[in-house]
């Protein structure tokens, strides 16, 4: 069975020297190929699209390879990439919006909101049967991505200062009207109605707009992951990938073969992804399965229990399970952002998000299968 998926990851563009994000994003893309890469809302961010791929390793070779040549591209400019949900040192109202008619509005009606939006993201897609299938299958899923952003957690620091989370970009990006968990929906239709009533509401101005946690993709037959952090390491986005690769084949089938959904409420879909960006994996999460506060390492076992056969079924549960439990035992880039900020200071974060955030050719998905089987082995 084939089913494709690709990732969008976003970066900031931090000063080598200062360390401090900086609105240097047009001179980081005049130096880089003109497909794969675009500009986004701030001129602080540079995101690069990954092609369609079936397997993890095919997607890893990609996505270390668009960093190696990114940072290549930053490195030439006294430049460097971070990839995390906010860069540690920033100053709010110092980044401009990239002057694209689109994004000077939602800097004009949005006002702080657009102007804080020092935040990156990871975008994940997945190949669905038809929009039908897909928005049904959005409400089967929306249950778990809590804990995938747990596992992505890696925005601690905001301006400066610890928050006290795990990941503050979930917080600074609910903010804006169409942010947080999707709903359910009977049909396809019935999602595109609900949009173009927001639309036509003048809330937001086109469908590009709607930020819920999980979307069908207006442009390609996919389902899109979007509740995640940028993630440092390559290799956690294609954990990540796997996972929500199999949670989305799970929903599919389950829509297809009319199991039905009994939907969570979204209030408690919004309490759920509150407790992962305060805790990330550090603390406790929601357990989808009995709606119980469980640490965090049970909840994720808990998934990657479910999803095993699925996992096993695409060859990827030695990696996705492997880089799992290697995540657990570290701890999520958020705690150790905050280990390597208590023995040196941001700068020393900041250094290590770049270090991190390179992908380095030595590093590869057949290690990944090895470091999988010694950690499943010593436990």
């Amino acid at each position: 069975m084939a089913v494709s998926m690709g990732v969008e990851e976003e970066f900031h563009i931090v000063d080598v020297e200062s360390r401090m994000l900086v609105a240097r994003a047009q001179d980081v893309l005049d130096r880089l190929p003109r497909r794969g890469f675009v500009t986004e809302f701030l001129q602080s961010v540079v995101e690069s699209n990954s092609g369609v791929h079936g397997s993890l390793e095919a997607l890893y070779a990609d996505l270390a390879h668009s960093r190696q040549t990114l940072s290549a591209a930053a490195g030439g400019l006294g430049l460097a990439i971070v990839a995390a949900g906010t860069a540690p040192l920033a100053r709010a109202g110092a980044v401009d919006a990239t002057p694209h008619p689109r994004y000077l509005h939602m800097a004009d009606e949005y006002r702080v909101v657009a102007d804080e939006q020092l935040i990156c993201g990871g975008q994940f897609h997945v190949d669905v049967p038809d929009r039908d299938t897909a928005v049904r299958a959005m409400c089967v899923v929306s249950a778990w991505l809590p804990t995938l952003l747990a596992l992505s957690a890696s925005s601690p620091f905001w301006l400066g200062a610890d928050t006290g989370y795990a990941s503050w970009r979930t917080l600074l990006w609910q903010r804006w009207p169409t942010s947080g968990p999707a709903g359910c929906f009977d049909s396809a239709a019935d999602y595109d109605a609900a949009v173009t009533r927001l639309v036509r509401s003048g809330v937001i101005s086109d469908a590009g707009m709607v930020y819920y946690d999980i979307r069908p993709s207006a442009h390609q037959q996919t389902l899109e992951l979007r509740v995640c952090d940028a993630c440092p390491r390559v290799e956690t986005v294609v954990m990540i990938a796997g996972l929500f690769r199999a949670l989305v084949v799970d929903a599919c089938a389950a829509v297809r073969e009319a199991h039905g959904c009994r939907p969570a409420p979204p209030q408690w879909l919004r309490a759920m992804t509150w407790r992962a960006a305060r805790s990330g994996l550090g603390g406790e999460l929601v357990d989808p399965t009995t709606g119980l506060a469980e640490p965090a390492r049970a909840v994720v076992r808990t998934m990657l229990a479910r999803l095993r056969p699925t996992l096993e079924e695409f060859g990827d549960w030695e990696i996705v399970s492997g880089v799992a439990e290697e995540t657990l035992a570290l701890g999520d880039a958020a705690h150790q952002l905050r280990c390597v900020a208590a023995e040196g200071d941001l700068t020393a974060a900041v250094d290590f998000l770049v270090d991190r955030t390179h992908a380095y050719p030595t590093s590869s998905v057949s290690l990944l299968r090895e470091v999988g089987r010694h950690v499943r082995a010593e436990r």
